[in-house]
């Protein structure tokens, strides 16, 4: 079993940054993938970012060159770190990890970006 605290949402105006934390509650070093989606009103769910153990990251189109995954082992913490904000990545973000052959989710944290 594997809880995830997110925390660092909020509102932000547009062009404004927020890092978002997702805590685990033990380690993430043996933890081959974690990311962070995202699910707006309406909309379905979508991944934002991902890191792999090896370090490699992923991103979706729209927030590559903005957004940032990185992960500390020792802290047991992934982040996502956002910049140049857009009213459109307005959602509830949610912290993701594949431990094994079992996905666990966090609560979401609220991010909301006003124009």
């Amino acid at each position: 079993q594997v809880q995830l605290v997110e925390s660092g949402g909020g509102l932000v105006q547009a062009g404004g940054s927020l890092r978002l934390s997702c805590e685990a509650s033990r380690t993430i070093f043996t933890i081959n993938v974690m990311g962070w989606y995202r699910q707006a009103p309406g909309k379905q769910r979508e991944l934002v970012a991902r890191i792999i153990r090896g370090g490699s990251t992923n991103y979706v189109d729209s927030v590559k060159g903005r957004f940032t995954i990185s992960r500390d082992n020792a802290k047991n913490t992934v982040y996502l770190q956002m910049n140049s904000l857009k009213p459109e990545d307005t959602a509830v973000y949610y912290c993701n990890v594949l431990a094994g052959t079992n996905d666990y989710w966090g609560q979401g944290t609220q991010v909301t970006v006003s124009s």
